[in-house]
């Protein structure tokens, strides 16, 4: 990941330059995490470049605000048209976006009170989360020492961003012990997630995965696999997962905006099935990736095109932000 080609930032309804999109030391959420994110992808498609389920990812992102207090300052139609400027002006045929409304400075009290909601959407380049040979290979995963927290601790079915220190954690540890990625235990010791994934087991040719009753996000991404398995013919079951049901599936994948579906070959040294890529997981896959590029007419609602317009041709722009 580089930020290297993002050259500007959409923030509080203004598009301004990268180094200039700042906010104070003293923001309530650097200080105590009060803020609400989303992640999407855009993808290049036939067409031109097209935003993957924006509304969608914008819907949760006013649910995940409405569950922790902050009003958002403008209209889902206005972040919509904020996505696709920033987007269209920096260039980009594809590329990772990223919402984010935030308590910002006024009082650091543990309460809100009056903090003024900041509003800023980020772009830039971002190969596959969990690496392009992940993408076919498989990758390594392990059970965290750490434990997704429940619904009566954080609400679990927003993104949150100091939620996000959970994950963190579990990562962190995955990768010092030389795993790809972390898988989190819920309360009850069911599977939860990964880090910032949503878990599908293969087994007798049906899919498996949880809900929001075993302390998931319920992804955009998860979202979209379970029509797609559906549309291509596949059982799905959503329902309790143990990790037994992990150490002895066919097959396993995560999903999720960064890490798109990514098939797991490992578990704490147990292979998953032959330990790669399997056939289920492959035409789901394939299947998601005909999607977002556009390649598959039943799925041609869920991309928002952009209008691909060169930062570089934009002269005005360089005298609104002088």
């Amino acid at each position: 990941m580089t930020f290297d080609n993002s050259k500007w930032v959409w923030m509080n309804g203004r598009v301004i330059p990268w180094a200039n999109a700042t906010t104070h030391v003293s923001a309530h959420a650097l200080h105590y995490g009060s803020g609400v994110f989303e992640g999407m992808r855009c993808y290049e498609t036939p067409d031109g470049p097209a935003v993957f389920r924006l509304e969608a990812h914008l819907d949760r992102l006013f649910a995940s605000a409405e569950i922790h207090g902050i009003k958002i300052p403008y209209s889902p139609q206005e972040l919509v048209a904020g996505v696709s400027e920033l987007v269209a002006r920096n260039g980009f045929r594809s590329c990772y976006v990223r919402p984010i409304c935030y308590l910002g400075s006024g009082s650091l009290g543990v309460h809100p009170a009056n903090n003024p909601v900041e509003v800023v959407i980020l772009a830039w380049p971002w190969a596959p989360y969990l690496g392009a040979e992940g993408l076919e290979q498989g990758v390594r995963v392990t059970v965290s020492p750490w434990r997704k927290f429940q619904s009566t601790m954080m609400p679990t079915t927003a993104k949150a961003c100091g939620q996000y220190l959970n994950s963190m954690l579990a990562v962190r540890d995955a990768v010092s012990r030389g795993f790809a990625e972390a898988l989190l235990l819920d309360a009850d010791d069911n599977l939860a997630e990964g880090s910032g994934e949503n878990l599908f087991i293969v087994r007798d040719g049906e899919l498996l995965t949880n809900d929001e009753r075993h302390s998931i996000l319920l992804g955009i991404t998860r979202d979209s696999v379970l029509q797609l398995a559906r549309d291509l013919g596949y059982r799905v079951e959503i329902r309790a997962l143990q990790l037994a049901d992990l150490l002895s599936a066919s097959e396993a994948f995560f999903t999720g905006t960064a890490a798109e579906v990514t098939p797991i070959r490992e578990v704490d040294g147990t292979m998953i099935g032959q330990g790669r890529r399997g056939p289920v997981t492959e035409k789901i896959q394939s299947a998601f990736f005909a999607a977002t590029a556009g390649r598959d007419e039943r799925y041609k609602d869920w991309l928002h095109p952009i209008e691909f317009r060169p930062a570089e041709v934009v002269p005005e722009l360089l005298q609104e932000v002088s």
